[in-house]
């Protein structure tokens, strides 16, 4: 799946429900790289099978798309059938059925019974984000990509994933080449999925840019030894990567994409990434949007509801006593200081926007106003957004409309 082997188990709990064919089987969803899959586990001997159910409706199943991410909604109350959703970032979710006898006799690769195709977005009479044209499935002519790179830098032999994004021909911006927004997910141990998700998609379809999603070493679904990559080298080894992935992304579509028009956005450890990329490379990003941005680890170790993220993140997985609280020492803010993208600040010259949730007990606001109050002072164009009720997330309708529309 996603051109990688089985990467290990990579969900929060087993579903509710989860044993077929008399508990000979438990099936549930994981992270497979950068696709959200359903996969078999036999009870008898552990082996792993993916399920490979055509939930589009008209596709063979020899043109099955293999990247979109599926999921378990359910099964039903014989246990004798399954529930899937399956999206793709350029399709929303649509529902199918599969019973367990199709899935078993075929080898978990079987047609689906089409339930639903859900809609996009829920949106008013008076709404304009969508046309005609793209309420009627016009959103297929955005098109994506998936690509796994291998890095050569650094200790671990494990892939870079990205997603590319790309607007439909008619929607694209730019002379001929298309700005590219670069995006890094937070966490930084979680993934971005080939999933719809319609901030990226608006900013896509209606903003005319080329996106790229990084799953940069730390992320989930590749494997433990990806996981423990990167603890004790942020700052380096994701940054690296983010970098790599744009700088490889350009050249292999460069007849598309403008290189001199490349941003960055992200939230919580994506706007760390954000900062530590116009800073550390500057010539190369030229417009940054930060969400509730993690930019000064010193300052935030004290304030944070997640202290033993800063020790992990900044030197490594054993650094943190969890039997006790103590304060950091002098060499500990000196390291957590070096890791951060304020140490890198002086660089920066992107015209660079802030988003802050005021009500943030995971990364607090204050390390989004240093950034700001810094890059203001040394006469950077930047750009505070406020959302007084929300917490990191920024999700309240109001407040995630009017922030992805200031990113537009």
């Amino acid at each position: 799946v996603a051109s990688i082997s089985f990467p290990g188990l990579f969900l929060m709990q087993l579903p509710t429900s989860c044993f077929i064919e008399n508990g000979k089987y438990i099936v549930l969803t994981t992270q497979w790289g950068s696709v959200s899959k359903v996969i078999t586990v036999s009870t008898e001997d552990g082996s792993v099978s993916p399920v490979n159910a055509n939930l589009v409706s008209g596709e063979s199943d020899d043109n099955r798309k293999e990247n979109a991410s599926q999921g378990l909604v359910c099964l039903t109350d014989d246990n004798e059938g399954l529930i899937l959703s399956q999206v793709e970032p350029n399709k929303p979710a649509v529902l199918g059925y599969v019973t367990v006898k199709d899935l078993l006799e075929s080898g978990n690769s079987c047609s689906a019974q089409l339930l639903a195709s859900l809609s996009p977005i829920a949106a008013s009479s008076h709404s304009d984000v969508f046309t005609e044209e793209e309420k009627n499935g016009d959103d297929e002519n955005m098109s994506y990509e998936v690509l796994t790179m291998n890095p050569p830098h650094g200790n671990a032999n494990i892939p870079v994933q990205c997603i590319l994004l790309l607007p439909s021909e008619k929607k694209r911006i730019g002379d001929g080449k298309m700005p590219l927004i670069v995006v890094p997910h937070g966490g930084p141990h979680s993934c971005t999925s080939t999933a719809y998700v319609p901030s990226y998609r608006y900013l896509c379809q209606q903003g005319g840019y080329a996106i790229l999603h990084v799953n940069y070493r730390g992320s989930s679904g590749f494997g433990q030894d990806g996981i423990e990559a990167l603890p004790g080298s942020c700052g380096t080894l994701d940054v690296k990567d983010v970098v790599y992935a744009t700088e490889t992304i350009l050249k292999s579509h460069s007849s598309i994409l403008n290189a001199d028009r490349v941003g960055i956005c992200g939230g919580s450890h994506g706007g760390y990434l954000s900062g530590h990329c116009t800073g550390q490379y500057p010539d190369l990003f030229k417009v940054s949007a930060m969400r509730n941005p993690v930019t000064n680890i010193a300052t935030m170790v004290t304030a944070t509801d997640i202290m033993d993220w800063c020790y992990i993140e900044t030197f490594g997985i054993g650094q943190y006593d969890w039997t006790k609280f103590r304060g950091p020492t002098k060499e500990e803010l000196a390291g957590m200081w070096e890791a951060s993208p304020i140490a890198h600040v002086e660089n920066v010259r992107a015209p660079t926007l802030v988003a802050l949730g005021m009500s943030d007990k995971r990364v607090p606001p204050s390390q989004g106003l240093e950034f700001y109050h810094t890059l203001r002072s040394k006469g950077v164009k930047t750009k505070l957004l406020v959302y007084e009720k929300d917490d990191h997330a920024i999700d309240i309708v109001q407040s995630e409309a009017d922030h992805w529309m200031n990113i537009k």
